[in-house]
């Protein structure tokens, strides 16, 4: 009776290796000139120029002139390629070596962060799991959990500090990639052709008299196409808030 050859790990009933282990390996003598490093620089390169869900092992195949099948011999899945894409484009993400505050640190990263986000806006889709689990990723969050360890926080105050700024992050440059697109499709190119066209139930909404503060801040607001500037404000609120809640 013919005995089917078993898996890698298999014999010893040890885990398959995961993506990032086999990427460490020393690599064999390649059959094909087919590596992870190819695979992802082709996804991001797809994902860059025609959104994230163009990115599909049949596309990717056809960018780097290989049979379909070729590409699943070096990544499991849409997961595995999600997570190559993340980590080769947030290799970009370098806090400065002389940082070694906690402010200064996490700062640095979330501005970064946030214009990784706008150059690659796939990410924005991203499930958070590929977002944080990758090398690059990780090599980032530890200098913020460094910094903060530093002050003699708890593991589960560091990790909940580091949470809240990356969800703050996200959460903005989500909202303005959404805001983006929007205008895009429907072709305004400023924020005075966006309040222009919205007028109409905006000024519905005001006849109302329930919005009176919100009317003050449409009236008398002077930065609201300053988005560099609201996530600054916005993320300052957030390190001041941290920083008093845990006097350091």
């Amino acid at each position: 009776m013919a005995v089917a050859k078993k898996k890698e790990g298999e014999e010893s009933g040890a885990e398959a290796p995961s993506l990032w282990e086999r990427m460490e390996r020393p690599a064999p003598a390649p059959r094909t000139s087919l590596t992870l490093e190819r695979i992802a620089a082709a996804a991001v390169e797809i994902a860059d120029e025609e959104g994230g869900a163009a990115v599909t092992m049949r596309r990717l195949a056809t960018k780097l002139g290989v049979a379909p099948m070729a590409a699943y011999r070096h990544v499991n899945g849409k997961d595995d390629l999600w997570a190559l894409m993340i980590d080769r484009v947030s290799r970009e993400l370098t806090v400065p070596d002389g940082a070694t505050d906690w402010r200064d640190v996490l700062r640095s990263y979330a501005l970064q962060t946030r214009e990784l986000m706008l150059a690659h806006p796939w990410m924005a889709v991203m499930p958070t799991p590929v977002i944080m689990l990758t090398p690059s990723r990780m090599a980032v969050a530890e200098r913020g959990l460094s910094a903060l360890a530093a002050h003699g926080l708890d593991a589960d105050a560091v990790m909940a500090v580091l949470r809240a700024v990356t969800s703050f992050v996200h959460g903005a440059a989500q909202t303005e990639i959404a805001l983006r697109d929007y205008q895009a499709r429907h072709g305004w190119t400023s924020g005075d052709q966006t309040r222009e066209a919205l007028a109409p139930q905006m000024r519905y909404l005001m006849s109302t008299g329930r919005y009176p503060t919100f009317e003050q801040y449409a009236l008398g607001a002077s930065r609201k196409d300053d988005r560099a500037w609201e996530f600054a404000f916005g993320l300052d609120c957030v390190l001041d808030g941290v920083g008093q809640r845990l006097g350091i």
